[in-house]
């Protein structure tokens, strides 16, 4: 890669050849991608490729060391360009060419259709339109955190523009002068159904400048001086307002460099034949070696070979857990602040601490972030009613050395934003995603608010552990856990007030001193051989009610807290299925949470039990949470007699 490193007010023409020079291999790379693997996205590459390789000529980057602290990060949102993208980055030296155009698309190599992070140089994957600018926004917070010099850079399509996720991020890169951000927009006015103007009519430089942005438009963004001018501008602080971000709009073409390509968004995806990929590198001006390389690209049967994303080392003092007294009823959202408060206190004042950071979404007070916002303003960030923006933001951030607490409502954490959760998944990143307000423990909110999928969507990512603490005592010991550790987690709790759960003696709380959370552990929280209740969060507490119950009838029932959903106990899962009976019990959707994992469990592991679900059989009312619970057999009572009946079975 030619480094010119804005040093120069212009480019001489030793730059520009050398600029041209580079384009023509990374268009041949182009052509041959698309025309081996026979699928792909060549138009927009082409109109995107001289953005990226003025940013790359230009950027703090090292090959040798990809994930150096103080790079200049790019990221790449219109992720089916992955041809540019990768070609680039081939140019920069970042892998050899070879390998990626005999492996691109293919099983068993790195270079997916949709750039993905395990590809040296990519900083996300993405492909999932709209979400880029919020994983900038992450970064360039990041370098302002932590008081570093580095860029961030965001090429974009303009299709994708059309996106709300977009004005969102937007809106917070102003509101927390995030200067170090640039966004280049590739603006060839056509996407997969057509012309923008046709498919979705959008005044693009009014919108970005009725953010605030500085605004800088390219008439033609093939015109290598053009470009490096405006790009210069950008990150050398010579716009406007050099204390705002800056969006660049290039004017481009589609398919810019041949001929049959040009301006026709049919060629947005697909591939040419043999004849015309060979045409299209003869305008390129590089013709041949194409029938070879054809004839090299053989079945791949080596494993896919991961690049992991280096975790960051973790220095957290998680503190002395605080045992609420048997007397105290609190929630345990208010437990939840309680620490993260107590957390912040104790890393972010401290020198060398991993530094906690907190974001919501103008529910501050409910999600009882209060007391952190006052100890720690300068790591206390509100993201408005911007809940897609946050969620890809806060996911970013936890991957640049922090721990990052996002809290908002269940509905809004889950169901709402779980495609941003999911590519947080896929990005390995390290999130704590705390929830407040689930199921139908929110009560007279009604089933708008009543979140009651969050099992089945968290649990369908891979890399998120899954945790529903009992009571504030237990919450307590969970927030300060995953505090210390790296790893997406979502962690769950209702709205009301819960008594502490007690030891069986009634002598001390259950989750008090000397317990320590294990994940993957359950906790028997009442013996018995008769039948066993499963149960998490709001209604374990009927769970112990209906333990009473039945023990007043002679029958002794097991009472099990599984409070790390995921990873489950299978072996707590199998102990209780020996008493013959297992009951479920949860504030979940019946057919997909607590009871179907431990259905899953017993099946496997060959246990046999008489086994029932009970949960939240349809979308409740809007009522008080105890009205609510018993209209679907929640309630201690009704628990109680569904264990009769099924013994008397």
């Amino acid at each position: 890669m030619y480094h010119i490193g804005f040093k120069k007010d212009v480019l001489d023409q030793k730059d520009l050849d050398a600029m041209h020079a580079a384009w023509q291999r990374c268009a041949r790379r182009i052509i041959c991608m698309v025309t081996l693997a026979q699928s792909g996205h060549p138009g927009g590459s082409l109109s995107t490729l001289p953005m990226l390789l003025t940013v790359y000529a230009n950027a703090r980057t090292n090959p040798k060391k990809p994930w150096d602290p103080d790079r200049d990060r790019i990221f790449v949102s219109h992720g089916h360009t992955s041809p540019s993208t990768y070609a680039v980055l081939a140019e920069a030296g970042f892998f050899n060419e070879e390998d990626l155009l005999l492996g691109y698309r293919r099983a068993g190599a790195l270079y997916a259709g949709h750039i993905e992070n395990v590809v040296p140089g990519v900083e996300w994957t993405s492909g999932s339109l709209g979400q880029g600018l919020s994983a900038g926004c992450g970064a360039a917070l990041a370098a302002k955190l932590h008081g570093k010099d580095f860029r961030v850079y965001v090429a974009m399509g303009d299709g994708e523009q059309q996106k709300g996720q977009i004005s969102e991020a937007r809106r917070f890169a102003m509101k927390y002068g995030l200067a170090n951000l640039i966004t280049l927009v590739d603006w060839n006015r056509k996407q997969v159904m057509g012309d923008i103007d046709k498919v979705m009519p959008q005044p693009l430089l009014e919108e970005w400048r009725a953010s605030g942005w500085n605004v800088l438009e390219v008439a033609d963004g093939h015109d290598w001086q053009e470009l490096y001018a405006a790009i210069r501008a950008a990150a050398t602080g010579g716009v406007e307002h050099p204390d705002r971000p800056t969006a660049i709009l290039a004017h481009t073409i589609m398919g810019k460099g041949v001929s049959y390509m040009e301006d026709d968004a049919g060629w947005h995806s697909g591939a040419p034949t043999l004849e015309r990929a060979k045409q299209a590198l003869e305008e390129i001006g590089l013709p041949g070696g194409l029938d070879e390389l054809i004839e090299k690209r053989k079945p791949l049967s080596d494993p896919i070979v991961v690049h992991h994303i280096p975790q960051q080392p973790i220095n957290i003092d998680a503190g002395t857990p605080h045992t609420y007294d048997l007397k105290v009823k609190t929630d345990n959202r208010s437990a939840y602040g309680d620490v993260l408060e107590d957390l912040g206190r104790r890393n972010n004042l401290t020198k060398g601490r991993t530094k906690v950071v907190a974001m919501t979404c103008d529910i501050e007070s409910s999600v009882k972030m209060g007391g952190f916002h006052k100890t720690c303003p300068e790591y206390f960030f509100e993201g408005g009613v911007q809940e897609h923006n946050t969620a890809t933001l806060a996911g970013r951030l936890s991957t640049e050395g922090f721990q990052v607490f996002f809290s908002t409502f269940g509905v809004f954490g889950t169901a709402e934003t779980y495609n941003q959760e999911r590519l947080n998944d896929i990005n390995q990143t390290n999130l704590k995603l705390v929830c407040t307000h689930l199921g139908l423990d929110v009560g007279e909110d009604g089933p708008t608010h009543q979140n009651i999928d969050y099992i089945a969507l968290m649990a369908s990512c891979y890399g998120f552990r899954v945790l529903i603490p009992a009571d504030p005592n237990q919450t307590d010991r969970v927030i300060r856990h995953i505090a210390s550790v790296w790893g997406n987690y979502f962690v769950g709790m209702g709205r009301m007030k819960l008594p502490i759960i007690a030891t069986e003696d009634g002598s001390r709380p259950f989750f008090g001193d000397g317990y320590e959370f294990v994940e993957g552990k359950a906790d028997v929280v009442r013996r018995g051989d008769d039948a066993a209740i499963i149960a998490i969060g709001p209604v374990l507490h009927a769970a112990l009610k209906a333990h009473e119950l039945l023990k007043a009838n002679g029958l002794a029932v097991r009472v099990v807290n599984m409070c790390s959903v995921v990873p489950m106990d299978r072996a707590a899962v199998v102990e209780a299925a020996k008493t013959g009976l297992v009951v479920t019990a949860e504030d979940h959707n019946v057919h997909t949470g607590l009871g179907t994992l431990v259905g899953s469990v017993l099946a496997e592991e060959g246990a046999r039990c008489v086994f029932k679900k009970c949960g939240v059989q349809y979308y409740g009312a809007s009522g008080t949470s105890p009205d609510l619970f018993r209209s679907q057999g929640l309630d201690a009572e009704s628990l109680a007699a569904t264990v009769e009946a099924l013994k008397k079975k």
